[in-house]
Protein backbone atom coordinates (compact mmCIF):
# COMPACT_ATOMS: atom_id res chain seq x y z
CA UNK A 1 0.00 0.00 0.00
CA UNK A 2 1.14 3.54 -0.66
CA UNK A 3 0.13 6.06 2.01
CA UNK A 4 0.35 9.81 1.30
CA UNK A 5 1.54 11.56 4.46
CA UNK A 6 0.12 14.74 5.96
CA UNK A 7 0.92 17.13 8.80
CA UNK A 8 4.09 18.67 7.41
CA UNK A 9 6.42 15.68 7.81
CA UNK A 10 9.54 15.37 5.69
CA UNK A 11 8.55 12.18 3.88
CA UNK A 12 5.86 12.48 1.22
CA UNK A 13 4.67 8.89 1.21
CA UNK A 14 5.14 5.54 2.88
CA UNK A 15 5.08 2.32 0.89
CA UNK A 16 4.54 -0.82 2.98
CA UNK A 17 3.52 -4.46 2.80
CA UNK A 18 1.62 -6.42 5.42
CA UNK A 19 0.99 -10.15 5.31
CA UNK A 20 -1.02 -12.06 7.93
CA UNK A 21 -1.00 -8.98 10.19
CA UNK A 22 2.84 -8.85 10.11
CA UNK A 23 4.77 -5.92 8.61
CA UNK A 24 6.90 -7.34 5.77
CA UNK A 25 8.45 -4.12 4.41
CA UNK A 26 8.37 -0.35 4.87
CA UNK A 27 9.85 2.31 2.60
CA UNK A 28 9.70 6.04 3.25
CA UNK A 29 9.89 8.42 0.27
CA UNK A 30 11.87 11.45 1.41
CA UNK A 31 12.57 12.36 5.00
CA UNK A 32 15.68 11.70 7.06
CA UNK A 33 17.32 8.81 5.26
CA UNK A 34 19.00 7.23 8.28
CA UNK A 35 16.01 7.54 10.59
CA UNK A 36 13.57 6.28 7.97
CA UNK A 37 15.82 3.35 7.13
CA UNK A 38 16.25 2.49 10.81
CA UNK A 39 12.53 2.61 11.51
CA UNK A 40 11.87 0.46 8.45
CA UNK A 41 14.28 -2.23 9.65
CA UNK A 42 13.00 -2.15 13.23
CA UNK A 43 9.33 -2.67 12.42
CA UNK A 44 9.71 -5.53 9.93
CA UNK A 45 8.44 -8.69 11.59
CA UNK A 46 6.22 -6.87 14.09
CA UNK A 47 2.44 -7.09 14.13
CA UNK A 48 0.61 -3.99 12.99
CA UNK A 49 -0.81 -3.55 16.49
CA UNK A 50 2.67 -3.54 18.02
CA UNK A 51 3.98 -0.98 15.51
CA UNK A 52 0.95 1.26 16.08
CA UNK A 53 1.25 1.06 19.86
CA UNK A 54 4.97 1.91 19.77
CA UNK A 55 4.90 4.71 17.16
CA UNK A 56 1.51 6.38 17.50
CA UNK A 57 1.72 9.92 18.85
CA UNK A 58 5.45 10.37 18.20
CA UNK A 59 6.15 14.03 17.45
CA UNK A 60 8.98 15.63 15.48
CA UNK A 61 10.12 18.77 17.25
CA UNK A 62 7.17 21.15 17.46
CA UNK A 63 5.20 19.34 14.74
CA UNK A 64 2.09 17.49 15.90
CA UNK A 65 3.17 14.35 14.00
CA UNK A 66 6.27 12.61 12.62
CA UNK A 67 7.25 10.01 10.05
CA UNK A 68 6.85 7.21 12.65
CA UNK A 69 3.44 8.59 13.68
CA UNK A 70 2.44 8.72 10.01
CA UNK A 71 3.40 5.04 9.68
CA UNK A 72 1.04 4.24 12.56
CA UNK A 73 -1.73 6.18 10.77
CA UNK A 74 -0.99 4.31 7.52
CA UNK A 75 -1.25 0.96 9.28
CA UNK A 76 -4.52 1.98 10.94
CA UNK A 77 -5.92 2.91 7.54
CA UNK A 78 -4.74 -0.39 6.05
CA UNK A 79 -6.44 -2.28 8.87
CA UNK A 80 -9.90 -0.84 8.01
Amino acid sequence: MIYKTSGGVCCSEINFEVEDNIVKSVNFKGGCSGNASGISKLVVGMTIEEVISRLEGTKCGFRPTSCPDQLSKALKEWRK
